[in-house]
């Protein structure tokens, strides 16, 4: 039986505290970057099979933007944030009161202030899971690509090796000027660190 058809309601309980707690210390952390209110909603928390990402954001041949890092530390893994493009513009047009450029693609600047929201995201996310589990975990330096999903998890698995076969989705909300900005955060442990989470959680038995 895979990892995530174990879980019952309390351990998804346990994830949703770590995502809202994240979501709020990265609030926090925008709105002093950009100088402006930024509130994000409650995010859903949910888990899912790794081969089921690329079909969260639009199919593996959907063009998205993703920053990706390595988490280093007593629970090692890997960390995706992957906006659509679409969403990827708004964001930059909206939160970012960055204008959008005449030419297709993205400039250096564009994919900097996009790379620091998503490095913003995955440290308060990783901060809220250490602070919960006591298992020091840190981001390495991310990266950003623009390219098909399927080519971008694959491109993960050939940097990083082998990936865990479950993966935690926090479906992140930016809230601006009464719209949503939507983009996905993908954790997926190496194999053996969501069990090492979950008994640092208190979820499993020794």
């Amino acid at each position: 039986m895979s990892l995530f058809n174990r879980f019952e309601a309390f351990e998804l309980d346990v994830l949703k505290e770590v995502g809202n707690i994240g979501a709020g210390n990265a609030a926090t952390a925008l709105s002093r970057l950009l100088d402006k209110p930024v509130d994000m909603a409650v995010p859903k928390v949910s888990l899912l099979p790794f081969e089921e990402i690329a079909d969260r954001v639009g199919g593996s041949e959907q063009i998205v933007l993703a920053v990706f890092l390595r988490v280093e530390g007593e629970a090692p893994g890997n960390m995706f944030f992957i906006i659509e493009e679409a969403a990827a513009k708004r964001i930059l047009r909206q939160l970012l009161s960055i204008k959008e450029q005449e030419q297709e693609g993205y400039s250096e600047m564009e994919l900097s202030a996009l790379c620091e929201i998503g490095n913003i995201l995955a440290g308060s996310y990783l901060s809220s899971l250490a602070d919960f589990t006591q298992l020091p975990m840190s981001p390495s330096v991310p990266a950003i690509a623009v390219d098909m999903a399927g080519a971008i998890l694959s491109y993960g698995l050939m940097q990083f090796g082998e990936m865990g076969d479950s993966a935690l989705l926090i479906e992140t909300t930016f809230l601006e000027d009464h719209q949503s900005l939507e983009g996905h955060f993908f954790l997926i442990p190496d194999p053996d660190s969501f069990e090492k989470i979950f008994r640092a959680l208190g979820v499993l038995g020794e």
